[in-house]
């Protein structure tokens, strides 16, 4: 099963390595990786969705806690939660492609970044099911690159994820 994993940690050099050494370490995978600083800035919020049943998330957040940097661990896919990733898609568009791009365009809620007589760059945001969804429905032959900033999240309602 699919989780995404939101820590609060310590804003310092190698925490990240750290994190990413203990996944290493144990074999376990990871899906996507985002970190930013947040409103403090001595935390960054780490979200990391990464897959496996009910022991592996466990042993996974049992070996995040123990990590010095984390000052908070939440698996939001226990919650009602929000989730949101962005997406560039570079695409061949000429003629009646670029005109069934337009239209997907409108029906994703996405937008032209870039126009070229023979590209568009696509800016799709959304939750990981929609993306992947814009993805499958395109010509194979007209996607030239495609760019994931890999998923983030955070808890409905008043809930924070803070000290």
């Amino acid at each position: 099963m699919r989780h995404i994993i939101s820590v609060l940690m310590e804003n310092e050099a190698g925490a990240l390595s750290r994190v990413a050494g203990l996944f290493s370490a144990r074999n376990f995978n990871i899906e996507s990786l985002t970190v930013a600083p947040t409103q403090d800035p001595t935390l960054s919020r780490m979200t990391i969705v990464t897959t496996g049943n009910d022991s592996v998330i466990e042993q996974i957040t049992k070996q995040l806690n123990k990590l010095i940097d984390v000052v908070k661990l939440v698996d939001l896919t226990d919650s009602s939660y929000l989730e949101r990733e962005l997406m560039l898609v570079k695409l061949y568009a000429v003629g009646e492609v670029r005109d069934e791009v337009m239209r997907l365009v409108d029906i994703y809620r996405c937008k032209i970044l870039d126009v070229s007589p023979t590209t568009l760059v696509v800016e799709v945001t959304g939750a990981s099911k929609k993306l992947d969804s814009f993805l499958s429905i395109l010509k194979k032959d007209a996607v030239i690159e495609v760019v994931r900033s890999g998923a983030t999240g955070v808890a409905r309602g008043e809930k924070a994820l803070t000290v």
